[in-house]
């Protein structure tokens, strides 16, 4: 095994990219699944835990799987510029955001290329929830299918509509629902409700508005995509071909990956698209999302729905839909990179040219 990171792969997109993590990206391994899963059961946010998991050529096992969480307010990450650990033979490798931006720097041919097709120096890293697929419908409807089949009502006023989408489960439950249950019917109730949330995301058949004719500009620029959410990989790959989205996204970070925060699994997105953070899109739809992006030192596109926009005031860009949306928006995102206001900037020292001595030559 290598000691040392090195990025070989090649510069251009390809035309048919799978929807896959290219194998170069495997030198970024995850923490051990397993102490991940202990401390979720410790958090009680596991709805089923499992012990198989899926493989980088695409093989899963045949248990059934659910998603670990549903509403569940998740760290932000890298809030200091850190990033996440991984083990090498001589030993604990301390992964952050300057480290990734050092060591994906583009080499000479593709800082040529860049120079030629800018447009293909970028990364774009899009989450699932409600910038994908529209998950608070989804979520919605799994809460009401739950009450109908325990003969409870769920009430309809703004306020509890909110906190079913963004409180989690066991809160909703005890606290916004007051439902009077057994610790038993609680873990019941989890379950069901994942299972009732998946069964409704394979039946989702369109994606957010806009989202295949954005999808199918940045393609045709030869921009590589990732997607990142925190379902497992099966449910995120089924969605995916179910919506027939499969072939734009060249990366996919799920639960599997390991990453504990979302600005960790943004960075994810960024070593598997072999793009350096510094040149990557994220497409968001909440404040949350937003700062990590920016911990990573990405950009971040705010996309109007989930939240009012003056909550969005943060991203770079703040759009309604992706049909407000085209290619020159992201140049212009980074046509200022590096001479905002108190920025590091490197400072060209003239030198003065030598000074003529002037001769005169005197003949006899």
């Amino acid at each position: 095994m290598e000691t040392s990171l090195s990025f070989t792969s090649s510069s251009l997109v390809p035309a048919k990219p799978a929807p896959f993590p290219p194998p170069h990206s495997n030198f970024i391994s995850s923490r051990l699944k397993s102490s991940r899963l202990e401390k979720n059961r410790k958090n009680n946010n596991l709805f089923l835990v499992k012990d198989s998991g899926s493989s980088n050529n695409g093989s899963f096992s045949p248990f059934p799987v659910f998603p670990n969480n549903i509403s569940l307010e998740e760290a932000i990450g890298a809030e200091y510029g850190e990033g996440f650990e991984t083990f090498r033979a001589d030993g604990l490798l301390k992964v952050d955001v300057d480290f990734l931006n050092d060591k994906l720097q583009e080499g000479f041919l593709k800082r040529i290329r860049y120079a030629m097709k800018p447009d293909e120096a970028y990364g774009l890293i899009f989450s699932w929830d409600n910038v994908v697929a529209d998950t608070q419908a989804l979520k919605r409807n799994a809460w009401n299918q739950l009450a109908i089949e325990e003969g409870k009502e769920i009430p309809e006023d703004n306020g509890t509509q909110r906190l079913l989408l963004q409180e989690g489960v066991d809160n909703v439950l005890n606290e916004v629902l007051q439902w009077e249950m057994e610790e038993n019917d609680l873990c019941r109730l989890k379950l069901r409700l994942s299972e009732l949330f998946c069964d409704n995301l394979v039946k989702f058949s369109e994606p957010i508005e806009g989202l295949n004719e954005w999808l199918d500009a940045v393609s045709t620029a030869r921009i590589p995509c990732a997607v990142v959410s925190s379902l497992d990989r099966k449910i995120v790959v089924d969605a995916l071909e179910h919506l027939r989205l499969n072939k734009y996204f060249q990366a996919i970070v799920t639960e599997e990956d390991g990453m504990e925060s979302i600005a960790h699994r943004f960075l994810s997105a960024a070593v598997k698209l072999d793009r350096k953070p510094s040149k990557c899109v994220v497409f968001e739809d909440d404040p949350r999302g937003i700062t990590a992006a920016h911990n990573c030192t990405m950009m971040a596109i705010a996309l109007i729905g989930a939240h009012p926009a003056y909550r969005l005031g943060q991203a770079d860009l703040t759009v309604g839909g992706y049909n407000d949306l085209s290619v020159i928006n992201l140049r212009r995102l980074f046509a200022h990179k590096g001479s905002n206001f108190m920025d590091l900037q490197k400072q060209v020292m003239e030198k003065t040219p030598p000074r003529r001595k002037l001769t005169v030559d005197t003949f006899f």
